[in-house]
Parts: C-alpha cells; structure tokens; sequence
C-alpha cells in the first residue's frame, strides 16, 4: 500500500532509477566534471562515475532533473534545518535583498549584524557578551585559535601559544583547523604546512568505556588525563577545542556531559581557554539550543556555523566572553584582533540567521523533535539486536550506529551509499558508521518511513555482499550516474 511518504512531490510513485541516454542529469554531470572541482571527492572515480545532479529541493528531498527523489539524510552536510526552501528563511532573505545585499562591516554596521549578535549572546545569559563575524566553520576555528593566543600574549603571556585537541576531533579543513584535527586522511597530506604546537588528548568518546565503565566513567578516564597534560604545560598551552557531545567526522562519536564540565573546572584552574567547536552540534542538533547546556557549562569562545542560516547560506560566528574581547582594546593597533575578510557578517547571512532564531522562538523546535525522535528510535529499535552491528546511539537528533568490523563488506561505505540511492535515500557513512541527522520537518509518518527504508538499505548492503556479481564492482547493480562516494568517506 503507497503510504504519502511514498509519493513524490507531484504525488506520482517513486521512479526508477534507470536513467534515459542522453538525460538532462547526464548533461549536466558532464559539465560538472568538465569544470568543477568536487570537495572530498577523488576525481579520478568522479570521472567514470558522475555526481548526482539535482535540480532543486524541498523539505528534506532532493530532487534530480529526472523526476527522481533522494531524503536528504545528513542534511548536505549538516546545514539545512527547517528543510530545503524554507519559505520563512527564504521570505526574509528576499526582502533584506531589496533594503542591503551587503556592506563592509569594517567601520560600517547593519541592524541584520547587531541584532544577530545581540539575540546569540541572549541565548547565552549574556555569557559571551561579543561576536566576531566570519564565512564558514574552520574560518570560525582559525579565528578563535587565534584570539585566544593573541589574547594571552596580550595579557603579558606570550609563551602561551599551544593548544589542546580530542582524539579523533574534527575542527576544519583551512591549515590553523586542521592543525587542530585529528583526521589522518586530511592531516598526513598537509603535515609539512602545519602547526605543531598542538597536544593530542584520548576522546571521551563512549565507545571507548572499558568492562565495567559506562559512558561517564569514559569521560572521567578522559578527563583525567587531560589534568594529567594541563598540570604539567598549562604555562604553554593557550586553549582546549572539543567538540561538545558528538564528534561527527570521529563516527558520531557520543560523550557524557561529564566531560564538559570537567574541561569547564580544569581549564579554569590552569587558565586555559575552552573553545567549543559547535559547528555541527549547535542550533538543536543534540536536544538543546547549544550543545554545552546540557553539562550547564559557558565556554570562553564559542564557533558557529553550518545551521546558523538553515542551510541557506554561508555564515559562521565566534562568540567570546567580554574578558577576551576587553584584552585586545589599546590605543595600539598591533594589540587588535588582526582578522578580516570581505564579506564578514554579510547582511543577507544574517538576515537568514534571524530567521533560524525566529523559528526557535515562535514554535517549539526543541520539544517537537524531542516527540518526533521516539518514533524514529522505535523504527530503529530492530538495530540494537542486530548482531551485524554495534552502538546504536542517538542524541538529541543525531542517530548512528556502527557495522561490526566482521560484517562490513570492501568498500561498505561505498555500497551503502549507492543501495540507498535505490531506497530514495542520499546517505553519506563515515568508515563503518552509519548515521542520520535529517532536518527538522520529521512527523511520524516520515520518521517511519526514514527508519523502515534504513533498515531495508542496510540489508539489501550486506546481502549484495553475498552476490558474486557484485564482489568486483560494489555499484554493479546501479545506474551510470549514480555518485560512488570513494572511500574513506568523511563528514
């Protein structure tokens, strides 16, 4: 029986995803790889396999220029909030468009810049009373690098310039981030480009608890030997960065709150800064407005990015306590905060990130994908009785679990991705690990209608790996242009 989920936007049944020769999605994989230079994509197998092309998106579908559509799962890499098109969102950008596109915010201001500023610092208590404006998350981490290194040699303290990371972290891409990442797959590549003042400190991730431990006693062991390097070069070391909750490029890697609040005390005692890497966890992703509520905690500075705009447009902001902010005021321009770029807190960006505030304070986002969420755990309940996996986990609005080493086929990020395609659903793995972070525009109906088709994806993946057919060239059963993300697939 076809269920609403089951129609596409036009109500017609979902297509197959046979492509016709010559198709418009054909024509413009072409293009693309004749001109565009893909991120986290090995071009070589770009080349004999194009990337999908879409044609437009509502709600959480991705529509191909065919007919065809995928439920964006990650939420193209976590940005989209209230779905694709939010009319709201869009509503409000239209209109800021015909007042002021953009200015320069050095030494000019806006109302879009100072009233987003003022209702993020509101949503800290006034905590983190300034903002610095700037274009994506590692830009967001470069610049809380590096306020919080200028703020200690502005305090007379200049030997305070190393900085602390989690195991398995994820902060960026640009070389100050990835100095601070802990992703081979990126670092070895730029070794040679990179800063080396960065400490290494074991994840508080709660896979890691050992017999007898569970996810608080991980945090505790983890915390314990962060005290353990910041009692012995706490007079070096300007800031810790972690993640709050979940490292996503680590696997969805999920933490007690403990861990928190035990970095909060430590770096207090040893003042050091705690930067919070809310990029991908903030604006709901994990149950709270921000992340860092739940261990009832304030940072020192805080990133933002990827949701701030709903998946609109580019924006990313970094949000300090007024102590930081008070050290870089001098008559002497050396001791300002040397950072800017062209665009910095563009009046477009921030009108569309009001708009993702308005929709937090004129409804409750929070409790209705608190309400949602138990439905989608229910159709997934199946998993954690799976002996092919391991880890069901889920915060806030963020499932993953994890496929036994034991049962993941060659290349298995690969062949989920593309079985997926088949089931209407565009999922981006990372290793073994298997995750969901949809928008927030899940009723029940579609939470079972997600959860059902994961689980069917995921079946027909470890039965394809039983068909000899298949053994040589995982997208064997899959049409020309679907996009064979290469492995490790990150992010």
């Amino acid at each position: 029986m076809q269920t609403p989920c089951d129609a596409g936007a036009d109500g017609a049944a979902a297509r197959t995803l046979e492509p016709a020769a010559g198709s418009p999605n054909a024509s413009w994989q072409q293009r693309s790889l004749a001109s565009v230079w893909h991120p986290c994509t090995q071009m070589q197998r770009a080349a004999a396999v194009p990337p999908l092309a879409v044609a437009r998106a509502s709600g959480p579908w991705l529509h191909d220029h065919e007919g065809r559509r995928y439920f964006d799962t990650s939420s193209s890499w976590w940005v989209n909030l209230f779905g694709h098109a939010d009319p709201g969102i869009g509503a409000a950008i239209k209109a800021q468009l015909d007042h002021l596109p953009h200015v320069m915010l050095a030494g000019c201001t806006h109302a879009p810049a100072v009233e987003l500023a003022e209702r993020l610092s509101e949503r800290t208590g006034g905590e983190l009373g300034h903002l610095f404006f700037a274009s994506d998350g590692a830009s967001a981490v470069e610049i809380a690098l590096k306020m919080s290194m200028h703020h200690w040699s502005n305090r007379g303290q200049p030997d305070k310039r190393e900085f602390v990371c989690v195991q398995g972290g994820y902060h960026g891409e640009t070389l100050g981030a990835l100095a601070v990442t802990d992703v081979p797959v990126f670092r070895h590549a730029y070794a040679p480009l990179l800063y080396g003042g960065a400490h290494l400190v074991p994840s508080p991730d709660a896979r890691l608890a050992q017999p007898g431990e569970d996810a608080a006693a991980a945090a505790e062991r983890a915390a314990a030997a962060l005290e353990a390097l910041l009692a012995q070069r706490h007079a070096h070391i300007a800031a810790l960065i972690v993640e709050p909750l979940v490292q996503g490029a680590a696997g969805m890697a999920m933490h007690h709150p403990h861990y928190l609040r035990r970095a909060r005390a430590l770096c207090e005692r040893y003042q050091v800064h705690l930067i919070a890497d809310e990029i991908a966890v903030g604006f709901g992703r994990t149950g709270s407005f921000f992340a860092c509520e739940q261990a009832g905690i304030w940072p020192d500075l805080l990133c933002l990015s990827k949701g701030i705009t709903g998946g609109f447009l580019p924006l990313s902001v970094v949000l300090c306590r007024d102590a930081i902010y008070r050290a870089f005021l001098s008559d002497e321009v050396a001791r300002g905060f040397l950072h800017s770029h062209s665009y910095s807190g563009n009046a477009l960006a921030c009108r569309a990130a009001l708009a993702v505030l308005d929709h937090f304070e004129q409804r409750d986002v929070l409790g209705d994908n608190a309400r949602v969420a138990t439905v989608l755990d229910a159709a997934l309940a199946s998993l954690a009785h799976d002996p092919r996996l391991e880890h069901l986990r889920r915060c806030g609005m963020i499932w993953a679990f994890d496929v036994r080493a034991e049962h993941a086929p060659a290349r298995f990020a690969e062949r989920l991705h593309l079985v997926g395609r088949r089931h209407e659903l565009l999922l981006r793995p990372i290793g073994r690990t298997v995750y969901l972070m949809p928008p927030y525009v899940l009723d029940e109906a579609l939470a079972r209608w997600l959860g059902a088709r994961l689980i069917d994806t995921l079946n027909d993946t470890l039965h394809d790996t039983l068909n000899p057919a298949l053994a040589a060239d995982p997208g064997a059963a899959l049409p020309p242009d679907a996009d064979r993300t290469p492995e490790p697939s990150v992010a």
